[in-house]
């Protein structure tokens, strides 16, 4: 059966995506046999790429890998997803599905004059952690592609006088836990375009503080610089890779 132009370029597609995640994770070291990965399922489109890309790396023998997907809510926050599309989404893909609920308290001084998405996004990480311990899992999977990680070297070295960005795979200091982001190598247009054809789900209400931050300015500069410059993203990608400090300031 002749296949349409549409069918032939969602097959490329497709076959891009799962190239992509398939390099990040050989590059960086990111799936190995053995790992119980929790996969952070938040109902945007990229955590449902991030799961279905998973949850059929999981049915492949090598690496040998057990992945479980976790939503949190927070409960005084106002958005809503919906909570039996993700367990059917999860199911499809032959993952068990955990959802865990936490809300939003008032934080340490030291941590009190942070912005909402701070505030939110520190109180999802901790149930995540807890979600892992219960679990079992040595790693959590989170859905940042490539525009979140240069959206945030951007947003450090403008706003917060630094060079760093969220890399592919940390190991945290105080746990016996890795944070791995396997979609690390996949634009951001492209998981879009997916979720649009493969009739991914929306969210029920977005979060309410989501244009909140410098994020957004971030994300406006990044989408500029690619305007104008076509590999802009690729250099800024191989530029964190070929950092030459014998040709940056030095303090004495």
């Amino acid at each position: 059966m002749t296949k349409t132009p549409e069918q032939i370029a969602y097959d490329k597609l497709q076959l891009r995506l799962i190239r992509r995640f398939r390099q990040a994770s050989k590059q960086y070291g990111l799936l190995e046999d053995g790992d119980h990965i929790l996969v952070a399922i938040s109902g945007g489109k990229d955590s449902l790429m991030l799961t279905e890309l998973l949850g059929k790396q999981s049915q492949i023998f090598k690496p040998s890998i057990r992945v479980t997907a976790v939503h949190i809510s927070v409960e005084n926050i106002g958005y809503q997803v919906d909570l039996e599309y993700l367990r059917s989404f999860c199911s499809a893909v032959n993952m068990p599905f955990v959802h865990k609920v936490t809300h939003y308290e008032e934080l340490p001084p030291e941590h009190r004059n942070k912005n909402h998405c701070f505030l939110c996004s520190w109180y999802r990480r901790k149930a995540l952690f807890d979600a892992a311990k219960e679990l079992g899992c040595n790693k959590i999977a989170l859905g940042h592609h490539r525009d979140d990680i240069l959206q945030t070297l951007l947003m450090n070295m403008l706003f917060g006088g630094n060079i760093s960005t969220m890399p592919p795979k940390l190991q945290m200091d105080k746990m016996p836990l890795q944070i791995i982001r396997p979609l690390c190598l996949i634009d951001e247009k492209d998981i879009a375009q997916y979720a649009a054809l493969t009739g991914y789900q929306k969210q029920v209400k977005t979060c309410p503080f989501e244009y909140e931050s410098t994020r957004a300015e971030a994300k406006e500069i990044l989408e500029t610089l690619s305007r104008r410059y076509r590999d802009a993203k690729d250099s800024l990608w191989a530029a964190m890779e070929n950092i030459k400090t014998n040709y940056l300031p030095q303090s004495i």
